[in-house]
């Protein structure tokens, strides 16, 4: 199925609120300001293993190494040859896609996903596959040229070179390329001085200069580990206290301000206000609570499919008359925000039973409070889906729908193919939500006390 969300008549006043309203407010989450820490040194002189050190220390999922290694260029027929009889220098600069590594970093730093390529040293040769990175808070960038090009330097918020002895430099590059590359010793001591070591002296040493922090002994050097981890800490008690900050300020004028007009509210009929008495009611069993809420969550799905675009179809009729009805344009995919969301998953799939499905895990940090993303799985190619359903439980405060929109905006879905699904809401979550997303729909079940406690998750899974 396929669908875009149709825009209901507004009143002129209302919509140039609406349009001064979004261009004052702004979300930005902790990954749109993200921190790039170079880690430079010889081949062999402990870059890897200092940068994974530093992850294991801070133990945070925010916290991830990209290694230059990726960024080989893709080499031809001639240089293919070269690179097996161990005869190519990839101890240059020339070797390295900076072209393509500046790209990605420049995506990353802006908040948005990037490609990185994945490199076969057994293949000596790009891979057609990709991997994706997102939500970073902090990346550390390592390789022998992560401090060369200038165009790098200025994305870079801390350098860092690492220095080892050159015996043990070569010792470390014999073993990992024998055991982890398909390379045998003699090939190993070729390269080193047909290549890296004079490459070394004219290129990767001057990085030195430019270094905020020299590293001798690598993960040895307790310091220097305490030095870069308090910082990287550091960077990411700011980026909190800026997001919560920002959140914060989205709430000025939740009171006075009327709702957007594009939040639609399911009307309260007598079998809503029922349904809505046994869901609430202290001493409803499980099992009648399940079987309500999820005849509740069919009605809020179909209210959400009410906002998405159709064109007309004729079809016959099994008694043979021409019938002129409405199918959906195109494919309607799902995003469910875990874990409150899952309770619409058997709703979504009595109203759209091959719906494909995307999930988002957002945790709220417990000193905090601050929303904070976990996993993300989208479905493949959800840019070009006609309409997305973004469902979830509740929405108190609206952080996590903050959050959660920002990631399908992030991945290319326009805003007004966002329809985003919930049980109940606060009217400061709603405000939050429209104030910064203005083209999104939202369709509430039922308007709540503001930053009221999950509770529809703990019953619909009894736990």
């Amino acid at each position: 199925m396929n669908i875009g969300i149709g825009t209901p008549p507004v009143v002129a006043d209302h919509r140039q609120q609406r349009d001064s309203v979004a261009k004052r407010a702004h979300y930005s989450p902790p990954w749109a300001d993200l921190s790039i820490i170079g880690v430079a040194g010889s081949s062999g002189s402990g870059k890897s293993t200092l940068s994974h050190a530093i992850v294991s220390n801070l133990n945070l999922p925010w916290v991830v190494i990209l290694s230059m290694d990726s960024f080989y260029k893709p080499l031809d027929a001639a240089s293919s040859k070269l690179a097996f009889k161990n005869e190519y220098d990839f101890d240059s600069p020339e070797a390295i896609d900076f072209d393509e590594l500046l790209h990605c970093l420049s995506e990353l730093k802006a908040g948005k996903r990037a490609q990185i390529p994945v490199y076969s040293f057994e293949k000596h040769q790009r891979l057609e596959k990709t991997t994706t990175v997102y939500s970073p808070h902090v990346l550390i960038l390592e390789g022998i040229f992560a401090l060369h090009d200038e165009r790098i330097q200025g994305l870079l918020d801390m350098k860092i070179y690492c220095e080892a002895d050159a015996d043990t430099c070569l010792s470390r590059r014999i073993l990992r390329d024998v055991r982890d590359r398909g390379r045998d010793v003699e090939g190993c001591i070729k390269q080193w001085f047909g290549f890296v070591k004079p490459n070394f002296e004219k290129y990767v040493q001057p990085q030195r200069g430019v270094a905020d922090i020299i590293v001798p002994r690598g993960v040895e050097n307790r310091v220097a580990m305490s030095m870069v981890t308090q910082y990287i800490e550091r960077k990411l008690l700011e980026k909190s206290t800026h997001h919560r900050a920002a959140l914060k300020s989205l709430e000025s004028g939740f009171e006075s301000e009327p709702l957007s007009e594009r939040v639609i509210v399911l009307q309260q009929t007598t079998q809503l206000r029922g349904m809505g008495t046994i869901i609430q009611d202290i001493d409803t069993t499980s099992e009648d609570f399940i079987f309500y809420f999820d005849r509740l969550s069919c009605l809020i799905i179909e209210q959400a499919l009410n906002n998405v675009h159709f064109k007309e179809q004729v079809i016959q009729t099994p008694q043979g008359y021409r019938y002129q009805g409405l199918t959906a344009k195109g494919e309607v995919s799902a995003v469910i925000v875990l874990r409150g969301g899952a309770t619409f998953e058997t709703g979504l799939h009595r109203v759209i039973p091959d719906c494909r499905t995307g999930r988002l895990l957002i945790q709220s940090n417990v000193r905090t409070g601050e929303p904070e993303l976990h996993y993300l799985k989208l479905p493949k190619d959800i840019s070009k889906h006609e309409s997305v359903l973004l469902l979830d439980a509740q929405m108190p405060s609206g952080g996590s729908a903050l959050m959660a929109v920002q990631v399908l905006v992030d991945h290319g879905v326009p805003q007004d193919k966002i329809v985003f699904a919930t049980y109940s809401a606060g009217r400061v979550g709603v405000h939050r939500l429209t104030k910064v997303f203005p083209e999104i729909t939202v369709v509430v079940g039922n308007m709540v006390a503001d930053f009221e406690e999950r509770w529809v998750e703990k019953r619909y899974f009894r736990c």
